[in-house]
């Protein structure tokens, strides 16, 4: 067995342990990256980017069957699938020679192969052993069912959607948070019949629920179906369909059933119970600065119980270079980190919702302002409805903000720093935003909840 050393092992080449190798060297340390698959994991190859691709297609297809509202004549002739893939493909496939590239030109080793945790210090790849002086756990999720629906056949998981050569014409989707709700988008565009199935009150159950009722009503416009608040209980399929069954006993008949129903972690089989590491229902269980119980050892990403999101991992990645390194970066909480859903409508929200600012400082101690972007000028010209809410402590900062609307998960960077800087909405009011933008909508919410509203009541 031959031996590698490096002052960094991380085991896994998704968002969060290619970031933490590349801020590592830049650092200066030596780092072994081990992958078994392609370099960028879920996020590039079957998450993240792709899903993006076909929700872009999607749009360019909405947009083409109502041209003529905007003056253009075109006539819309249907979907090609066929160039759709390449058109995604084409994208993963520039971003993954691009990622290769800086990787390469960071000097980082690329070792390709399953990794087993077998010491603290140390990975085994085949008969290679990779020793580092520290191990950061990057090793992402896989698509999950529910105990007793298994995946197979016409019941399938995001990644099967994402290789199909066809476009059904009905399509059942069980669960209705990111993964769901952006596949019902897509499919809906491109002309198949869409029925939702969601267990909880509401679509994207884990937004601002003013913001989770705009879009049942957007969709609900749009002619996506949902049930709201019923469980799932069975699903037949034969050569034609499916059949799913709920709880209350209604049934949905479609030729697919989509199981969008959240992401488990990678960790089963790959030593790190047999090194002694802190597990629960197979995440890596951390403190607050990401280390294991094992000293040495990291966890960042889809492993760490939390928030599933590819720019958490970028952002863990980082952090724990950063730690090895002595620099003491700072913690971001979860309800910190942005969140963005890309359907249509999209929605974008971080901070704190209003429910749960209430709950940590106090009902009495929290006001709200929701601007309605009919009075946005630029939301107007795309022809977009939706919202921007902020939710502030009384006299205080903003801690939460809340949006849906076309585009405005191109406004969440600001919404970002807003909130981790803590600002007052009295400390924005006089910066105005360009016009006309959407991103104005925030600045009228701002203006709004300082006491100084410009265009809004």
């Amino acid at each position: 067995m031959s031996e590698q050393n490096f002052d960094i092992v991380v085991l896994g080449g998704g968002s969060g342990g290619y970031a933490a190798a590349l801020r590592a060297v830049q650092l200066g340390f030596t780092v072994g990256l081990i992958e078994k698959g392609k370099l960028g994991g879920t996020c590039l190859h079957v998450g993240c980017i792709p899903t993006k691709a076909l929700l872009h297609s999607a749009e360019v297809a909405d947009v083409s069957r109502e041209a003529a509202k905007y003056g253009v004549k075109t006539a819309f002739e249907g979907i090609d699938i066929a160039a759709v893939t390449a058109f995604r493909e084409g994208i993963v496939a520039s971003k993954y020679k691009g990622l290769q590239g800086l990787i390469k030109a960071r000097g980082i080793t690329v070792i390709t192969g399953e990794g087993h945790l077998v010491s603290p210090t140390s990975v085994q790849v085949g008969d290679d052993l990779i020793v580092g002086k520290n191990v950061i756990l990057a090793t992402g999720s896989y698509s999950r069912s529910l105990p007793g629906l298994e995946i197979g056949g016409r019941v399938i998981t995001s990644e099967t959607a994402l290789a199909l050569d066809y476009v059904p014409k009905k399509v059942a989707v069980l669960g209705g948070g990111v993964i769901g709700v952006e596949f019902a988008s897509v499919w809906k565009s491109f002309g198949a019949d869409v029925t939702i199935i969601e267990a909880l009150p509401h679509l994207v159950p884990n937004e601002e629920e003013s913001i989770s009722k705009q879009l049942e009503r957007a969709f609900r416009k749009r002619g996506i179906e949902y049930s709201l608040g019923i469980r799932f209980q069975s699903v037949t399929q034969s050569d034609s369909g499916v059949i799913v069954t709920l709880e209350n006993g209604t049934t949905v008949e479609a030729d697919l059933l989509l199981v969008a129903v959240g992401r488990g972690p990678v960790t089963a089989g790959l030593g790190f119970d047999e090194v002694g590491v802190t597990m629960d229902r197979g995440f890596v269980l951390t403190d607050e600065r990401l280390a294991t119980n094992i000293p040495g050892v990291y966890a960042v990403g889809d492993i760490v119980p939390g928030l599933q999101l590819a720019h958490r991992g970028f952002q863990q990645g980082i952090f724990v270079a950063e730690e090895i390194a002595g620099l003491n970066p700072i913690i971001v909480e979860d309800v910190n980190i942005p969140k963005v859903t890309y359907c249509d409508p999209e929605v974008a929200s971080v901070g704190y919702s209003e429910a749960k600012a209430a709950d940590k400082f106090g009902a009495d101690q929290i006001s709200t302002y929701e601007y309605n972007l009919g009075g946005n000028g630029k939301s107007s010209i795309l022809g977009t409805a939706g919202s921007v809410k902020l939710v502030r402590v009384k006299d205080g900062p903003i801690v939460g903000i809340h949006m849906i609307g076309a585009r405005v998960g191109e406004l969440i960077g600001e919404g970002q720093l807003v909130v981790n800087w803590e600002a007052y909405p009295e400390d924005i009011a006089p910066f105005l935003h360009a016009h006309p933008t959407q991103n104005e909508a925030m600045g009228e919410a701002f203006l709004a909840l300082a006491g100084k509203p410009l265009h809004a009541m």
